[in-house]
């Protein structure tokens, strides 16, 4: 994958690209047409999002870290307090769902910019 606007758009951070749901090469058009699709293309620069293919990679971080977070809250609210289950359930569910949907969409749109910064494409063999 050449770029060959390079020259005209210089080199921008992806994690903060990402996490705005920016376009990875102008920084300015929207990356994402709904809440977790990809548009076709950047409305500002043209560029074509089908090299884009985050895959299960966002759906696998925010496993770790929502899940992290939830169960060592779970833990810490067990310890002090030994609720019974059903607080743990009112807590701890929408907490884990409120969660995974703030921090889903801003990982998929670090992992496309990064895709695009590093140039990563499908791995071939010969």
């Amino acid at each position: 994958m050449v770029d060959s606007l390079n020259d005209e758009y210089p080199p921008i951070p992806a994690i903060s690209t990402g996490l705005l749901g920016r376009c990875p090469r102008c920084g300015s058009g929207r990356l994402f047409r709904g809440f977790l699709t990809l548009g076709p293309r950047c409305d500002h620069c043209g560029l074509d999002y089908g090299f884009a293919d985050a895959g299960d990679g966002p759906a696998v971080f925010v496993t770790l870290i929502v899940g992290t977070i939830v169960v060592g809250l779970a833990l810490i609210l067990d310890i002090a307090y030994e609720p019974p289950i059903w607080v743990h359930m009112v807590i701890s569910l929408p907490l884990a769902v409120l969660l995974c949907l703030a921090v889903l969409r801003p990982l998929k749109g670090v992992l496309v910019a990064l895709q695009y910064r590093n140039k990563a494409e499908q791995g071939r063999l010969g």
